[in-house]
């Protein structure tokens, strides 16, 4: 299967509130791996050393120090053009984490307003 489709399929099985995705991916032919690198740079993709699996890719929902999904599912679609073929694996994710944010001196209607996009 097709990396973007398998992407898909991954976060269409989390539940909403997930927060955070560790993915870790490898490609069949190891001669293309440069080729691979330039086309996952757009999603910082995490080189591993000494291992299995070549990238770790780390994927943020609404928030968080990550790339967000939209720009993934992008990569490994550039990926799939280039006819590259592997296989992705879910290592991690996390459910109902919030977003912090400072709110001193702010309206309580602010507070009020920003907890409820954030409800969403």
């Amino acid at each position: 299967m097709a990396f973007a489709d398998t992407f898909t399929q991954i976060v269409d099985s989390l539940p909403d509130d997930w927060t955070d995705l560790e993915l870790d991916l490898r490609i069949f032919d190891e001669r293309r791996y440069v080729d691979a690198a330039l086309l996952l740079v757009t999603c910082n993709a995490q080189p591993y050393s000494k291992n299995d699996w070549h990238w770790r890719l780390l994927v943020a929902h609404r928030f968080g120090h990550a790339a967000a999904a939209p720009a993934v599912h992008v990569a490994l679609k550039l990926l799939d053009d280039a006819g590259i073929d592997g296989e992705l694996a879910v290592r991690e994710h996390r459910t109902g984490r919030v977003e912090v944010t400072q709110m001193w001196g702010r309206p309580e209607s602010v507070r009020r307003e920003f907890k409820q996009l954030r409800a969403q």
